[in-house]
């Protein structure tokens, strides 16, 4: 068995948090029922995702003899694992939003496996390097890739045929085709021809756009610009074309319900639309911008260790089963959807023959991560996508948006450094 080295790093501020923790959400780095050494893994899926994790890890448990994973789901996970290693309780491996690296590595969190990957020889290169990129802090790296996804075009093929309407490829098309989808009674909204309905997805239409979230040196936003002014015209011109008004579809699945035509959305939702009797759809990659740009953001999850976990030597182990093992991930999305971080993976006919999935591979050969600078989460969440709401519930205009997240967003990288 190989030594795991651990750092010894004092985590400023953690022990403040406290250590309300259950013994039944920790590690104990003790054996499970028959004999192996238990690998307690964290994450935050929750519902029937329990049930999909639980069948992957008993997937690995067949496969070996020595340890035995043991899933257990945690709301707010990254913040229950700061509190853990205050109290020592720490789970020994977490299914990690590999967004949330930049701003818990430097934390101490997290344990580098530099040294794991050169002794055991993983070929880097075999994952998506937006997503293996994420997961990188200073020079280390701090977990494995596991699932990446994206925002790709999805359209109910019945409206659309009704219509006679193809899937839109660029901004105008897509403005064309959901003016033809919109269905309005005595002036009501009843079925949208597009869902602009989350602010969040500014990134992707940026990059459309040719536009850049952060500057080269990533000191300073670069969203107020041009490109970002074309994003919120085109958004405008969609409203002012009534092909969807805010608030349409809250509390539903409008595209399940067949209340919208198109929408963009992830891989996650695969299962769901695909046990919606009747709903026939399809899923192509996002409209290109107005100089045909495309654009995609990638999300998605990896594996890590946490600082102080018992058991690093079989989390490791887990680890690369998994995400370096081509069938691993591929059976995965058989189980779940996902769509696997290895490549080789990815490009498995499972995918690449997939009327559904096929689109969102296509779309991960340019989709792109959020920038990783300690604080740009909290320029989106608390500049970006507040002033993106205020610019579509029509509060304030266009340039005083990205004027007003522009100067909260450079006092937030300010304030990081």
């Amino acid at each position: 068995m190989k030594t795991i080295r651990r750092t010894l790093t004092t985590i400023a501020g953690i022990a403040a948090i406290g250590v309300g923790l259950t013994a039944c959400a920790s590690g104990d780095g003790g054996a499970s029922a028959d004999g192996r050494e238990e690998v307690v893994m964290w994450g935050s899926w929750s519902g029937d995702q329990v049930a999909q994790l639980n069948e992957q890890a008993g997937a690995f448990n067949d496969s070996q003899d020595e340890y035995r994973v043991k899933y257990v789901a945690q709301e707010l996970v990254e913040e229950k694992l700061l509190t853990a290693i205050a109290g020592g309780q720490v789970p020994d491996v977490v299914l990690w939003d590999r967004y949330n690296t930049s701003l818990y590595a430097p934390k101490g969190a997290l344990q580098p496996i530099d040294e794991l990957v050169e002794e055991d020889s993983v070929d880097l290169d075999a994952f998506y390097q937006e997503a293996l990129g994420e997961l990188e802090v200073d020079g280390e790296l701090y977990g494995l890739p596991l699932l990446v996804d994206n925002r790709s075009l999805y359209y109910n093929k019945q409206i659309l045929a009704e219509a006679g309407v193809t899937p839109p490829t660029t901004w105008d098309e897509l403005l064309t085709a959901a003016e033809a989808l919109t269905v309005r009674e005595g002036g009501k909204l009843q079925r949208a021809g597009f869902m602009l309905d989350d602010p969040g997805l500014f990134n992707m239409y940026l990059w459309q756009a040719g536009g850049d979230l952060l500057n080269d040196d990533e000191t300073k936003v670069e969203f107020n610009s041009e490109q970002g002014l074309q994003v919120l015209d085109f958004w405008q011109r969609l409203l002012d074309a009534g092909v969807y008004e805010q608030g349409f579809g809250d509390g539903i699945d409008a595209f399940a319900e067949g209340r919208t035509a198109m929408r963009l959305d992830g891989p996650w939702q695969l299962s769901t639309y695909d046990k919606v009797e009747g709903l026939e759809y399809g899923v192509v990659q996002p409209p290109a911008g107005p100089n045909g740009d495309k654009g995609a953001g990638m999300g998605g999850f990896g594996l890590v260790i946490p600082q102080g976990a018992k058991n690093a030597e079989g989390a490791w182990e887990f680890m690369k089963w998994w995400a370096t093992q081509p069938e691993n991930g591929v059976n995965f999305a058989k189980i779940a959807g996902w769509i696997p971080a290895n490549i080789e993976a990815a490009n498995d006919p499972y995918f690449t023959e997939d009327e559904h999935l096929a689109g969102f591979i296509q779309t991960l050969e340019y989709a792109r991560v959020r920038p990783s600078v300690s604080g740009y989460s909290d320029v989106e969440g608390k500049a970006l996508i507040p002033a993106l709401e205020k610019y579509l519930s029509g509060e304030i205009d266009a340039q005083t948006a990205l004027d007003d997240a522009e100067q909260q967003g450079n006092r937030i990288l300010e304030e990081n450094r």
